[in-house]
């Protein structure tokens, strides 16, 4: 059994981590702001059903096989970053419904979610996050390492979501409020994409 003097700890140390706004955080509020609260809710969702499969993983020992192999580990960086940046590609290409004068329907929200998985899950700074902090907790004594893991992946999960959801509330209701900026709004998401492939292009390996 974990000890409670170990788990709070974790719980504090993952408060503040969760806390400082990072590359999910402006994803997610990109996506509120574009296209509203719900879709800002789907991506914080689909963000933390990828961080869902990060924590399956590191308890199965994919983590470490990955971070370990300059090839799969460069494999799924890079995959991220081409994909950050065909979003960001496409949102900096769109047209506006003023300018096509013909009304576009929002993106189903499926696949508002199905995108932030894939983003969470093609982040190695994820990867390499489980492996950094994990293990500094995990206790031989205290029982099964991955069942410890998972413990500890699924508080941190619960941390995610709660900030997430934050984010996700506020984002959709300054989008709603500035619907009308659509150009605006649809640079700034294609900004807030490409930067985040930038960032995880210059994730190393140390």
């Amino acid at each position: 059994m974990i000890p409670w003097s170990t788990y709070v700890l974790f719980v504090g140390a993952s408060l503040a981590l969760v806390l400082i706004p990072g590359p999910n955080h402006l994803y997610i509020t990109a996506r509120g702001l574009s296209q509203g609260r719900a879709a800002g809710l789907a991506s914080a969702f689909g963000v933390e059903t990828g961080t869902l499969v990060h924590i399956v993983a590191a308890a199965a020992g994919l983590s470490y096989l990955i971070t370990r192999s300059a090839t799969l580990f460069g494999i799924v960086k890079w995959a991220g970053v081409a994909y950050l940046v065909y979003l960001g590609v496409r949102a900096l290409t769109g047209k506006e419904q003023a300018e096509s004068g013909v009304s576009q329907p929002a993106q189903p929200l499926g696949k508002v979610f199905l995108e932030g998985v894939v983003v969470n899950l093609l982040n190695p700074k994820v990867t390499l996050f489980f492996l950094a902090l994990l293990p500094q907790f995990v206790k031989p004594s205290a029982g099964s390492p991955a069942l410890q893991i998972v413990v500890f992946g699924a508080t941190l999960l619960v941390l995610g979501v709660l900030s997430d959801l934050v984010y996700a509330f506020t984002a959709g209701a300054l989008g709603a409020r500035l619907v009308r900026r659509a150009r605006g709004l649809r640079l700034f998401s294609g900004v807030v994409y490409l930067g985040l492939g930038v960032i995880t292009a210059f994730a190393g390996r140390k």
